[in-house]
């Protein structure tokens, strides 16, 4: 840590305290009477502490805190010699600062305007992204946001393909090896299980414009998701398994509501698949209860509550949650009570008849019955 670092935290010496005098063994002055004399105090001045701070000394970060990229990103890309250098440097710090998305993603896709002209370029952009997207695991959303910007405001177009076609390619490479990766080694899953999830993400992610503006999903996605958990089933070892309940968390709602829009059951075939695989797989207890417990999520609509009817049409009869907003009163006896119960207007009436339910006291000078107004 430098001088003015260290000053900041310790900006006083240690000598800078004034000493303190031994007693004088050699003062023979006679003693006054304490009676009739009060000795004068001494005044010590205090002596002059002088700061070594600067205005002028640089801003203070913590040692953990590294303000390469900030330097870097306000004087653009010019302090980069290549790209790759670039974009994983912003790559970086978007993995440590999420929060910054929304304020240097335009400057990002600005800059990056100016910088990626060629096929080889934006091949090169796709690449960085996918891999940060599947190499650090708490980057899959941001990831997905990244390339859904990039993809709306990235203005090269060559004949390979735009930025969405290029990621969706490369996407592409690792599917087709799903069923291999799915039954490979350790190593090997763990890589395809990133990429089933950041796909997962790019599915609710990735909006895709139509010619008369209305935004939809990318389909393509949708059925790719279908058969990346048919190949996490077909290899029911538990971290494959792991990696299907991650994704039916994280997609399963949106999934379902897509199929059921188009008549399909595919999400009651996954759920007969996962019943199969609780009663005849062999995998781990926990990872039985965590199907399990999906399956029960499932069943509950996503735990998703469903809008109730209007006023007018919402009966106990036909609306399920008719009561679930219902506030929860007591009796005088402190039993608790809402409109389900039986004999709720009768306790009600007795509630509202009691003397002391608005009391007028006085709390810290205050009157809480609104008679001042």
């Amino acid at each position: 840590m430098n001088a003015s670092n260290t000053d900041f935290f310790f900006p006083f010496s240690e000598q800078t305290r004034p000493p303190r005098a031994p007693p004088s063994s050699q003062d023979n002055s006679p003693q006054q009477n304490s009676e009739s004399t009060m000795a004068k105090p001494q005044v010590v001045a205090a002596p002059v502490l002088m700061s070594k701070l600067s205005v002028n000394a640089p801003e203070f970060y913590p040692s953990s805190y590294s303000s390469n990229y900030t330097e870097s990103y306000e004087d653009g890309c010019e302090d980069y010699p290549t790209l790759s250098e670039y974009v994983q440097d912003f790559l970086n710090h978007l993995t440590e600062q999420p929060g910054s998305f929304e304020t240097e993603i335009e400057q990002f896709a600005e800059t990056l305007n100016g910088w990626v002209t060629t096929d080889d370029a934006l091949q090169e952009l796709v690449e960085l992204i996918y891999q940060q997207a599947t190499s650090i695991p708490n980057f899959s959303y941001m990831g997905a946001r990244l390339c859904n910007y990039l993809s709306h405001h990235l203005t090269i177009s060559p004949q390979s393909g735009n930025f969405r076609q290029l990621l969706l390619q490369r996407c592409r490479t690792e599917y087709e090896v799903k069923d291999q990766a799915a039954k490979g080694d350790e190593v090997t899953r763990k890589r395809f299980h990133a990429f089933v999830l950041f796909l997962g993400e790019l599915y609710l992610n990735l909006e895709i414009k139509g010619t008369n503006g209305q935004v939809t999903r990318a389909d393509i996605l949708q059925v790719g998701l279908r058969e990346l958990l048919n190949a996490l089933f077909s290899n029911p070892m538990d971290d494959n398994l792991i990696c299907a309940v991650k994704l039916l968390k994280l997609t399963g709602s949106v999934l379902e509501d897509a199929w059921k829009e188009k008549g399909k059951i595919d999400m009651e075939e996954i759920i007969q698949r996962i019943e199969n695989v609780v009663l005849d797989a062999n995998c781990s207890r926990d990872v039985k209860q965590m199907l399990l417990k999906l399956v029960e999520l499932r069943s509950s609509n996503w735990g998703r509550v469903h809008a109730t009817s209007t006023y007018r049409e919402a009966t106990p009869e036909n609306d399920p949650n008719y009561f679930m907003n219902e506030p929860t009163f007591y009796t005088s006896d402190g039993v608790p009570f809402t409109a389900a119960d039986p004999d709720y207007q009768e306790k009600y009436q007795e509630l509202l008849e009691r003397e002391d339910f608005f009391p007028d006291y006085e709390e810290n000078g205050t009157d809480l019955s609104g008679g001042g107004d």
